[in-house]
């Protein structure tokens, strides 16, 4: 793996949660807690090595589909993760940021996300993006309507507005498109994830369950990605 050429921003579906499980004669929802243990593994390893922003779909506006009693049990999960995990994350350098539309998220949730952010932004060590309750048309729906509505108050006008200013109203603002995105479970889709950041970005699909997803995983990804020639549309 060459460190010159490692990827500032890698995002990561991780997909195989309740497929682990199930292969194993397991409850679902031990397979998600062991799939949270590979994540703190995995941002603390991307850390270490140099990655810059790490961003993970943790649970998509989709995802409220799936029973209720799976939908609670994530819900508890990610609070219980969140309320532990940002002292860990914080004595590590680690600054966290949640990305979704926090209006379907509850006050218990949203209390402890802002506890989360709030102890852990001025970390420099590596970004770690949680997307929750996150969707990718809904992210660029709710950025359309920023726009129309600062055109509406006279704040800009219509041919102002470029890909920059789209950009600039995303969850991501301010961060570098991912330049690698890693997907497990041997899926190959993107499923409404990062649809205008992952627009250049190249794509590793990982014919493995995320808790089984190991660090050695990872620096193949990378190896993969420092393979390719990236022309950006350019010949």
């Amino acid at each position: 793996m060459e460190q010159k050429n490692l990827p500032k921003h890698i995002a990561i579906i991780m997909d195989g949660n309740r497929r682990w499980a199930r292969n194993k004669g397991l409850p679902v929802a031990l397979g998600h807690k062991e799939g949270a243990k590979t994540l703190e593994k995995i941002v603390r390893y991307a850390k270490n090595i140099g990655i810059k922003y790490i961003t993970v779909y943790a649970f998509s506006t989709e995802n409220w589909k799936r029973s209720e009693e799976e939908v609670s049990t994530l819900m508890n999960l990610m609070m219980n993760y969140l309320e532990s995990y940002s002292k860990r994350a914080d004595s590590e350098n680690i600054k966290v940021q949640i990305l979704g539309n926090r209006q379907g998220l509850s006050d218990k949730m949203n209390d402890l996300i802002e506890k989360c952010m709030e102890r852990t932004k001025d970390n420099t060590g590596i970004t770690f993006n949680i997307a929750l309750n996150y969707g990718g048309r809904d992210e660029i729906l709710g950025a359309v309507k920023n726009i129309a509505e600062k055109i509406q108050n006279n704040e800009m006008k219509i041919e102002d507005i470029t890909e920059q200013t789209i950009s600039d109203n995303l969850y991501t603002k301010g961060q570098p498109d991912p330049d690698l995105l890693i997907r497990t479970s041997g899926e190959i889709r993107l499923s409404n994830f990062l649809p205008w950041q992952l627009v250049y970005s190249e794509f590793v699909f990982v014919d493995k369950n995320w808790p089984d997803f190991s660090e050695k995983d990872l620096d193949e990804a990378i190896e993969e990605y420092q393979k390719r020639n990236r022309k950006f549309g350019a010949k």
